[in-house]
């Protein structure tokens, strides 16, 4: 049974208890490290709206030694402005914190105006928003006290950066990577050249026709160009990387690797997807090129049908990988936007918009590229052919759907678009013909001289030489004409494309020699002049009119 004093005693004890629970609640709860803030370290309240949580609201990094401690938001305006005050404040208190060995480490939480703040060695950093909490989605004091940890988590590894046996670990794994840096550019610069001789070895003489030979030779180039340029991608990522690897080893050198990659962000992620494109393009070109030359070398197709398909493939396969470079560069504008962070949707809406605009104020283009269509698949001509098309004609070097060009007899280069073309003569398509009107005196034994030029045709058509241009043996058709150098005789030889030139010239050598070891002349432009009574009297005297025969 309790006393009297007992009764008396346990108001004094029950208070004593409760002060003590307090005071433990104090010194070991969040609570303590929210006091109010002391007036002569009170930060100032920002400008703009504490609560705003509008799409307005951006957030940044505050960073210690280039690495992002925590973020904090702002609307767009105010946030570069928050950001240095904050970066500034940061940076005075970890010099003092870093040059002080001895120097004891203390990020509490106070209050100022219901508002959390951030106070590092009595310092003040950074009062915690609204804006800041919606970022990670919590309430203000659980995210100060995520910031609180952050920046005390941040100090600590910085000044343990700092220590001497940290910088020699960091100098040792530089050095390591610097040596694995050596060692991987030199092995990749050998296997480049290992693939170089590789290459050249297996480069073979040209046996085939010149349209599979050069279709050869461009997917050996285009091989050769993706590897350069894979070859280079490779060395810039081992010593880009590797610089950019060392530079992040070190506190002080840290700033510099952020800075690299914020300044580089935009025209590294262009220039790889640039280069990526740049190689798929190549790569389709070499599909293109090998595709069209085991088609071209079909050894199923006789030999004129051979050829014919050798040209068309050749002008489809320009044809496509034309289609294929425009098709590719679309794409990779469009990955780099996407990369970039740029919404695609709208542009390809208003690309769809502009694109029917285009085509009705652009009907000769439409034109064009239905007509160049036609030619290709008519097979109309191809690269290669010899055509006439109005006044103008040559060797055709170049089709896509919407131009032709054709290097005349001068070298001119004649760039004519498809729309254009309504009428084509194509002189070389699957054979030609040696058109040749030769002219004999009109005293010459007619019959002698159309077996001469018989023979002569006979004999070349059977030459070794000749025998693999001229497809059919020479007509000799005959006098075709009377002429103003004497009598006309005209002769057919049937070549092969493009070589009825090479034998119209050959045959007019050899008939030359033959008709000056048989005696006949080659005729000379003749013409009669009739003199009637007017001309002077010695002409009148014999009563008759006077002829004159000028040669």
């Amino acid at each position: 049974m309790r006393s009297k004093s007992d009764w008396a005693n346990r108001p004094k004890a029950l208070a004593s208890l409760a002060g003590s629970i307090l005071l433990a609640g104090w010194v070991v709860s969040p609570v303590q490290a929210q006091t109010p803030l002391p007036q002569n370290l009170q930060l100032p309240i920002p400008s703009w709206p504490l609560n705003d949580s509008q799409s307005n609201v951006v957030a940044g990094c505050i960073r210690l030694d280039g690495r992002c401690l925590f973020q904090v938001a702002a609307p767009k305006s105010e946030l570069p402005a928050r950001i240095q005050d904050i970066q500034q404040r940061l940076e005075n208190i970890s010099n003092q914190y870093m040059q002080d060995d001895a120097a004891k480490l203390q990020v509490e939480i106070a209050k100022q105006n219901n508002l959390p703040v951030i106070v590092v060695n009595d310092q003040p950093v950074l009062t915690v928003t609204q804006p800041d909490a919606n970022l990670q989605g919590a309430d203000l004091d659980t995210r100060a006290q995520k910031v609180r940890e952050s920046l005390q988590e941040g100090l600590i590894r910085a000044k343990q950066e700092r220590e001497p046996q940290f910088i020699t670990r960091s100098s040792a794994i530089a050095g390591s990577l610097i040596l694995g840096m050596v060692v991987a550019s030199w092995s990749l610069e050998r296997w480049r050249k290992r693939s170089q001789i590789r290459l050249a070895a297996s480069a073979s003489p040209p046996t085939g026709h010149p349209v599979t030979t050069q279709l050869t030779q461009q997917q050996k180039g285009n091989l050769q160009e993706v590897q350069r340029r894979l070859y280079q991608l490779a060395q810039g990522g081992i010593w880009g990387g590797g610089g950019l690897i060392i530079l992040g080893l070190f506190p002080y050198t840290r700033i510099v690797q952020v800075l690299a990659l914020s300044a580089l962000q935009v025209p590294l992620l262009v220039g790889i997807v640039g280069l990526g494109t740049y190689v798929v393009i190549r790569l389709s070109y070499v599909l293109t090129d090998r595709f069209a030359a085991a088609l071209a070398s079909s050894y199923l197709l006789t030999p004129e049908a051979s050829r014919r398909v050798q040209l068309r493939v050749s002008t489809i396969s320009a044809v496509t990988k034309s289609i294929t470079t425009l098709g590719c560069i679309g794409i990779g504008i469009l990955v780099a936007l996407t990369a970039l962070g740029v919404n695609i949707a709208p542009l390809l809406a208003g690309a769809g918009l502009v694109g029917v605009a285009v085509s009705l104020a652009s009907q000769n283009l439409i034109k064009d590229a239905i007509n160049g269509f036609l030619i290709i698949v008519e097979d109309q001509y191809a690269v290669g052919d010899v055509i006439a098309v109005g006044d103008v004609g040559g060797l055709v070097e170049y089709i896509n759907l919407r131009i032709t060009q054709v290097r005349d007899a001068e070298g001119r280069l004649i760039t004519i678009p498809n729309s254009e073309i309504k009428i084509v003569a194509n002189l070389s398509s699957n054979w030609s013909r040696a058109d040749l009107n030769i002219p004999v005196a009109y005293d010459t034994n007619v019959d002698q001289a159309l077996k001469l030029i018989d023979d002569v045709a006979q004999q070349m058509s059977r030459d070794p030489i000749w025998l693999q241009q001229i497809l059919e043996a020479p007509q000799v058709l005959g006098v075709d004409n009377f002429g103003e150098r004497g009598v006309i005789i005209r002769v057919w030889i049937k070549t092969q494309p493009l070589k009825q030139w090479d034998v119209a010239r050959e045959f007019r050598r050899r008939l030359k020699v033959a008709f000056d070891e048989a005696g006949v002349p080659i005729p000379l432009p003749q013409q009669e002049i009739w003199f009637n009574q007017s001309l002077p009297a010695k002409a009148q005297m014999d009563g008759h009119e006077s002829k004159m025969l000028i040669r």
